[in-house]
């Protein structure tokens, strides 16, 4: 298997735009070894770009099922393979992505070779199955809100703002005098805010319920139990203390996840890592921050100019 160095060499020591050549002959060729349709969903996230990113450019947003339509055009398996390197984003964009793709295959597998966190989870778990490596993660799926302060935009776990509600209601029973300490604290938080964080938390552990009993668990007896601990589990945010928490294959593995090890099949494990790093080499070297791409070379690219 080629490292990341040996693809970046490899496309250095090859003509102009060699980047998408050698991204695509892997991708191509992981397809190929799968008889699968084959499509990347992989972002500049945890790259050296992200310092000069917003984090908008990397997350999964609405824009993205547009990159997906364009992808999945004339490709006419019925299991797909999607490779997911993304910290999250939009539950309803999420959501938007799955109806599309479940629309259009009947056994998916989400390949997971570094990370796919938050919404990126919520895709993961609406597939048959998910592979990962032994240093790969997914991760909790309780929801971030994002909303205007007077010093800017600020975004936090919607648990956290009502949590901390909930705390201020206490201290303020228990003692009036606070009253006004809270009140500033709290008096910059936009109406209807706590409807929200309440709102797209049920969201999302109602709709990765919905999609684990719906197709991972679909033959088992007990998957309706299973679908509902596990969305549970993952959406509750006190179980895993920061919303950005790897939880690693076998951890999801113990909680009952279907997770394969990608190390199972070395020819696999190698492929999929060849795709990757020639992904993250084309992010290294062109304006390119997320790619979403099959394995006939059609695919959207979302491009920022880092000058």
């Amino acid at each position: 298997m080629p490292t990341r160095n040996e693809i970046q060499l490899e496309i250095l020591n090859a003509k102009t735009a060699a980047q998408d050549e050698v991204r695509r002959k892997y991708i191509r060729e992981l397809s190929e070894y799968t008889h699968r349709d084959t499509i990347i969903y992989i972002t500049a996230y945890a790259t050296n770009k992200m310092v000069h990113l917003p984090s908008q450019a990397v997350s999964v947003m609405v824009d993205d099922v547009q990159g997906f339509m364009t992808t999945l055009k004339g490709l006419k398996n019925d299991k797909l393979d999607i490779i997911i390197h993304s910290p999250g984003g939009s539950v309803e964009a999420a959501e938007q992505i799955v109806n599309y793709l479940r629309s259009k295959y009947s056994h998916i597998r989400a390949i997971i070779p570094h990370s796919a966190m938050s919404a990126a989870t919520m895709i993961a778990c609406a597939c048959d199955e998910i592979i990962m490596g032994k240093h790969s993660a997914i991760g909790p799926i309780d929801p971030q809100i994002t909303f205007p302060t007077p010093t800017g935009y600020f975004t936090a776990p919607a648990q956290s703002l009502l949590s901390e509600f909930e705390q201020a209601k206490k201290e303020v029973i228990a003692n009036p005098n606070v009253a006004p300490i809270w009140i500033s604290k709290l008096r910059n938080l936009p109406h209807g805010i706590l409807d929200i964080c309440k709102n797209t938390t049920q969201l999302s552990i109602d709709k990765v319920t919905l999609w684990l009993q719906s197709y991972m668990f679909k033959d088992e007896d007990n998957g309706a139990k299973l679908a509902t601990e596990i969305a549970e589990w993952l959406g509750t945010a006190s179980n895993h203390l920061t919303h950005g928490r790897p939880i690693p294959y076998n951890m999801a593995k113990k909680k009952g996840l279907r997770i394969v090890e990608l190390e199972e099949d070395q020819d696999l494990q190698e492929k999929v890592l060849s795709v990757f790093h020639s992904s993250l080499v084309t992010i290294d070297v062109t304006n390119c921050v997320k790619i979403i791409e099959n394995q006939n070379g059609i695919g959207s690219y979302s491009q920022l100019n880092m000058k």
